[in-house]
């Protein structure tokens, strides 16, 4: 199996591919493989020439930090939940996450997301326990990780400098559902960030790997309820 991995050895150096041979076994993830080339004592591309460690992210390992996310033959995915056997072809093409700033190879800057959270003051105070609220819809979308796939996917998303895409507009939900002290102004925000740019092809929802059901959260924003 061949192994095509876009690179980029610091923030201002120029992008290049390069290509490894990878033999898979079991029921292996491309996470477990990147691991497994990166252990070689003597990493070498398909002509034989020495190269540099690769460059990725990662933390549990288990779909729940967003750490590996990154464009897998050409779709957002996490590494850690992609399984090779899965894959199509005999070539895995790696990239990292075209909407944010590359670091190094497929490690990229994703601050951009957290700053737009607090560019909104969109955080949740107090918490206002209410008996009638949907606490099953509120966990859903609490469990958001920020990891940036549906960013990536999504067609209205470029910079992240006015609209903010989809994993805002649930956080605008949870915030209006959960503490209700300054719901007009996330709500405005909600308005300014995400419901003037949003066009609905909704990709987000599929390629969200905690499958949040944005489409809810955004008819009970503009519902206003």
């Amino acid at each position: 199996m061949r192994v095509k991995v876009l690179r980029q050895r610091s923030p201002v150096s120029e992008p290049y591919w390069q290509e490894f041979d990878y033999d898979p076994h079991g029921n292996i993830t491309v996470a477990g493989m990147l691991d497994e080339l990166n252990y070689k004592d003597d990493l070498k591309d398909i002509t034989g020439e020495s190269a540099p460690r690769i460059q990725w992210e990662c933390s549990c390992l288990q779909g729940m930090c967003g750490g590996c996310a990154m464009v897998i033959n050409h779709v957002p995915r996490l590494a850690c939940e992609t399984f090779i056997a899965d894959l199509k072809g005999d070539t895995i093409i790696l990239e990292p996450l075209s909407k944010f700033f590359t670091l190094s190879d497929l490690v990229v800057d994703r601050g951009i997301i957290q700053e737009n959270l607090k560019k909104a003051d969109a955080f949740i105070e107090e918490y206002r326990f209410d008996p009638g609220a949907d606490h099953d819809r509120m966990y859903s979308v609490a469990k958001c990780l920020k990891c940036g796939l549906c960013l990536e996917v999504c067609p209205n998303y470029k910079d992240g400098k006015r609209f903010f895409g989809a994993m805002f507009a649930n956080d605008c939900y949870l915030i209006s559902a959960r503490s209700g002290k300054h719901e007009e102004e996330i709500r405005k925000s909600y308005g300014e960030h995400f419901a003037k740019g949003c066009s609905k092809s909704l990709s987000c929802m599929d390629v969200c790997p905690v499958k949040i059901e944005t489409l809810a959260s955004i008819s009970r924003m503009n519902r206003g309820k």
